[in-house]
């Protein structure tokens, strides 16, 4: 159990980000959601585990720079520390040509995906650096489109390339700091985003296909897991995804 420690989930209303709050509760973790619906972030606090840590909901936009300091600002007054980031927010853009994306939509996914992340991380090393014992750890949703795009998919799988880079910075220029990175990859987590796969998506050939999901719940174990390590040891990268699923033959 993580009786004490303190967690931040963004885009803790819904889905990964939800199972990850509830995960992280449920072992004992202080947990602060954030996310832009709060009656979305109510209905996670309403499923907290008995017994387990403290739920606290803070209604802010991450692609906005003041948002983010509230929030973070307020995780310290409720609570006092930060020991762990998990940067969940995210979104994605129409599945339209590349040529025909608005300037207005590739911005949007941006500025939550990737700006939303390095806005939460600043905020985060900064309470990680002034606390004492100094240190904590941050975990980046990634996405199996850190890897491998569908198609027409440019935004977004922009955004999660971009994620590994950032993933790696913080992971190295946090050492000193005893300030850990690391970045979880999931491919077709069961939730409103990710079940549209069961009906069936495009394929690199151009074929629609149903494709295989899993259980979010594995997505909080995961983050769970990785939250739980001592600060001398890093799960780097992750990658979590329905068994079946076409990745590794992807294209």
């Amino acid at each position: 159990m993580a009786q004490g420690k303190v967690a931040v989930v963004t885009g803790g209303g819904t889905g990964i980000g939800r199972a990850a709050a509830l995960a992280l509760q449920g072992d004992g973790w202080n947990v602060v959601i954030t996310g832009r619906r709060k009656e979305e972030l109510d209905k996670t606090i309403a499923l907290a585990k008995a017994g387990g840590g403290k739920m606290h909901a803070v209604a802010a936009d991450v692609g906005k720079p003041d948002d983010v300091k509230r929030v973070f600002a307020e995780t310290k007054k409720v609570f006092g520390r930060l020991d762990f980031l998990f940067n969940n927010a995210g979104m994605g853009a129409p599945p339209v040509p590349m040529e025909t994306l608005s300037y207005e939509q590739w911005k949007a996914v941006v500025d939550v995906n990737l700006t939303g992340s390095f806005l939460c991380a600043q905020e985060a090393i900064r309470m990680f650096k002034e606390q004492k014992p100094q240190g904590g750890r941050i975990v980046n949703n990634g996405s199996i489109s850190a890897h491998a795009p569908r198609p027409n998919s440019v935004a977004y799988t922009a955004t999660k390339h971009a994620i590994t880079g950032l993933t790696k910075c913080i992971a190295l220029d946090g050492r000193p700091f005893d300030i850990a990175c690391g970045q979880l990859d999931i491919g077709n987590a069961d939730t409103a985003m990710g079940g549209r796969m069961k009906a069936g998506v495009p394929q690199a050939s151009g074929e629609i296909r149903p494709e295989a999901v899993f259980d979010v719940e594995h997505c909080g174990s995961a983050i769970r897991y990785m939250a739980s390590l001592p600060p001398d040891t890093n799960v780097l990268f992750m990658t979590i995804k329905a068994t079946k699923m076409p990745f590794e033959g992807r294209g």
